[in-house]
């Protein structure tokens, strides 16, 4: 089989390919010259520069993989990949060291006013007394975030004799506790202890603009933020204003919105440390992507497992016709246990009730997976890494089934045992056209149709209840779709969930659960 290499990569990833492939480097070919040269190649290796089109994906008529010799695939058209049956994989831990060193040396920069004192020795001044820096020796860096680049983080941080504070719903206290971090629950109880802040989300509805005006009040004065992670999760004007007050020390900013970024508002502030999104840009980092993507495309030429592929693994038609219909419901379940599953997850039990325990249903548990990582996870989740990442992140998985399904032909149910109690949840599809339907939570009755927004209210059993919620919630303007109702018993505990237009805001959760007297509430996000 033959690789094309269409930009550089590592020497020693090169000399791995060359050991069972005929491989050659071909740098700087044009678009119509890619299409041109890959009929004959069953692969193809790119970086950033190189995109890899439509046109190049159906001229490829012996493609089987593109490897991506960095992170991000947006130059790679993943959906003609799939529609092709042409896996896609990246090298998403190459540069986790990187940019956990480059969170280091811009909190370093930041605390000793590094770049502003060179500038000035550059403009001939001695000016040592302006540039009185802090120790980051007993301070408080608080890391929201513990996935791979946050844990290194506090690896390193914790060699500096730092106190180490922490925000990640989805991981439990006894992992966070492992790497010498204090886990919170709750933003606001973090804000007002932390002298450093650093971020390292996935950029998702829940972490762009995260940190705003409210955040920014509610810190300790003289705070110092950090990011390298993704552009906007602090809100850049608020961050301005919070520098020109002098609420924040210091900020150091290494990923933006929209890049390239020449015109932040941050630009004016000598405290503002800007970088061009330096995180993955080292050496090695650079060789390690190209040895991490060589292997990667060697294996998928081999036929084994590509466990950073981002786009679907084939399954037999015979399989999928049966299972097909309920994958859309299987990684809603997933999303909604994610989004319910308060303090972090350790294992998670997926149940196959009726028809489909007789079949093979590896993909419905790994489509429950993908719905929760996806969440969680800045990486591109998948059908084919999913149970790559959920063992990555330490998530059991067990699968059982049970040939005899009560309410319903088949069923799937999906159920975690969290610091703050089980969540359990069920889904089927109905009808001739699949219809996905939500159909038990935490043992209550439903019949629910998944959609964008949904919004549950757990209360006591008694009259009047949906007429209060549905008139509070017209009060603030947000429109019910539809609205069920299951109960355990007559005048015992019942679950409300509601399907609306528009996001209930938590404060309208709360005060609704005040004047009507219920005892829990929550959302979730489709």
């Amino acid at each position: 089989m033959r690789v094309l290499v269409a930009e550089s990569i590592a020497a020693s990833g090169i000399a791995l390919l060359k050991e069972q492939f005929d491989v050659d480097v071909k740098t700087d070919l044009s678009p119509e010259q890619l299409v041109a040269e890959i009929p004959v190649y069953d692969a193809l290796i790119v970086r950033s520069a190189t995109r890899a089109t439509r046109d190049v994906i159906e001229a490829g008529v012996n493609l089987k993989i593109i490897g991506r010799a960095g992170v991000g695939v947006d130059n790679v058209d993943v959906t003609a990949a799939t529609e092709r049956g042409v896996i896609v994989c990246n090298a998403p831990t190459s540069n986790v060291v990187s940019a956990a060193e480059q969170t280091m040396a811009l909190m370093l920069a930041l605390a000793r006013k590094t770049p502003q004192a060179s500038a000035s020795m550059k403009q001939c001044k001695w000016e040592r007394s302006k540039f009185t820096g802090a120790e980051l020796y007993e301070k408080t860096l608080a890391i929201f975030g513990l996935g791979r680049i946050g844990s290194l983080v506090a690896e390193r941080a914790r060699s500096f004799g730092m106190r180490l504070i922490g925000f990640d719903p989805y991981t439990t206290p006894e992992r966070a506790q492992a790497m010498g971090v204090e886990l919170f629950e709750n933003v606001d109880d973090i804000l007002p202890q932390a002298d450093f802040i650093t971020v390292h989300l996935p950029k998702t509805k829940e972490t762009i603009g995260m940190f705003g005006t409210e955040q920014f009040a509610k810190m300790k004065d003289g705070v110092r933020v950090i990011n390298t992670a993704r552009g906007g999760i602090y809100q850049l004007d608020a961050l301005a204003d919070a520098l020109r007050s002098g609420k924040v020390a210091g900020a150091a900013i290494d990923v933006y919105e929209v890049e390239p970024c020449t015109d932040s508002p941050l630009l004016e502030f000598d405290n503002a440390i800007l970088t061009p999104h330096l995180g993955a840009s080292t050496a090695e980092a650079q060789d390690r992507a190209g040895e991490q993507i060589a292997q990667f495309v060697a294996d998928g030429l081999l036929g084994k497992m590509v466990p950073t592929a981002v786009n679907i693994a084939p399954v037999a038609p015979e399989v999928f016709e049966k299972v097909g219909p309920y994958l859309g419901i299987a990684e809603a379940l997933g999303t909604m246990l994610g989004q319910m599953a308060h303090g972090g997850v350790e294992s998670i039990e997926v149940t196959f009730l009726g028809g489909l325990a007789d079949t093979d249903t590896r993909i419905l548990k790994t489509a429950v997976l993908k719905g929760m990582l996806t969440r969680v996870s800045s990486d591109s989740v998948n059908f084919v890494n999913a149970e790559y990442y959920a063992e990555q992140r330490g998530i059991r998985v067990t699968e059982s089934r049970s040939s005899e399904s009560l309410d319903y032909v088949n069923m799937v149910k999906v159920g975690a045992d969290t610091p703050t109690g089980r969540v359990e949840i069920g889904g089927t599809v109905i009808g001739k056209k699949n219809e996905a339907r939500l159909v038990s939570m935490y043992g209550f009755d439903l019949d629910m149709q998944p959609t964008e927004h949904m919004t549950f209210f757990r209360y006591e059993d008694r009259p009047g209840m949906i007429g209060k919620v549905g008139t509070m919630l017209g009060a603030h303007s947000i429109n019910i779709g539809m609205m069920q109702v299951g109960r355990t018993k007559i005048a015992g505990e019942a679950l409300m969930g509601i399907n609306v237009d528009t996001p209930v805001p938590r404060d309208v959760q709360k005060l609704i659960m005040a004047e009507a007297g219920i005892a829990e509430a929550w959302s979730v996000e489709l």
